[in-house]
């Protein structure tokens, strides 16, 4: 990146797990009234990420959390897991901005560092990312960065959340870049 960019990058340590956890389920749980660019907020409300699935990511060679903070001041921006799917493919995970730093453009330059990342580390011709259904808004933003539907979907674990009233055939969508 640039050095007139607005962030900084580092990739997490097992001391940050704390703090990436914490800083995407705060991110995953916000109520944002835009219509379409979130789900149901219930079921934003009930997201966890499991320490475990933070340390795993973090400690493993082919992935990595990778955070963003602040050029001007330091303090913590967002976050991104990556991680290498296969000798070609790179994912994208758990995108998430502090919600002081949501709508100010931030999130491009965190997903932009983190193609760029997996293309650098692991090699990687395409990056790979998927999207809840509902969420219209934030999957037309993916594809305004280049990502194509890839025509698969995956469906929700309803299983975690069986107190929920979900939409009906609620499932993730694919996306895919070459990079």
């Amino acid at each position: 990146m640039s050095t007139n960019s607005p962030l900084q990058f580092r990739k997490a340590t097992p001391s940050d797990t704390p703090q990436v956890q914490s800083l995407i389920e705060a991110a995953f749980q916000a109520d944002d009234t835009r219509p379409n660019w979130t789900a149901a907020v219930e079921l934003n409300r009930s997201f966890r990420l499991p320490t475990a699935v933070v340390e795993s990511l973090i400690n493993s060679p082919d992935s990595a959390f990778l955070i963003a903070t602040s050029s001007a001041d330091g303090s913590l921006v967002g976050v991104v897991g990556v991680t290498k799917r296969s000798p070609d493919l790179g994912r994208i995970l758990h995108l998430a901005i502090d919600q002081k730093y949501q709508r100010g453009g931030l999130g491009r330059h965190i997903l932009a560092y983190a193609e760029q990342y997996c293309r650098d580390t692991w090699g990687v011709g395409r990056i790979g990312l998927d999207a809840l259904c509902t969420r219209v808004e934030l999957i037309k933003w993916y594809e305004r960065r280049g990502y194509v539907r890839t025509g698969e979907t995956s469906p929700f674990p309803a299983e975690r959340v069986k107190e929920l009233v979900l939409p009906e055939g609620l499932h993730f969508v694919e996306l895919e870049k070459g990079v």
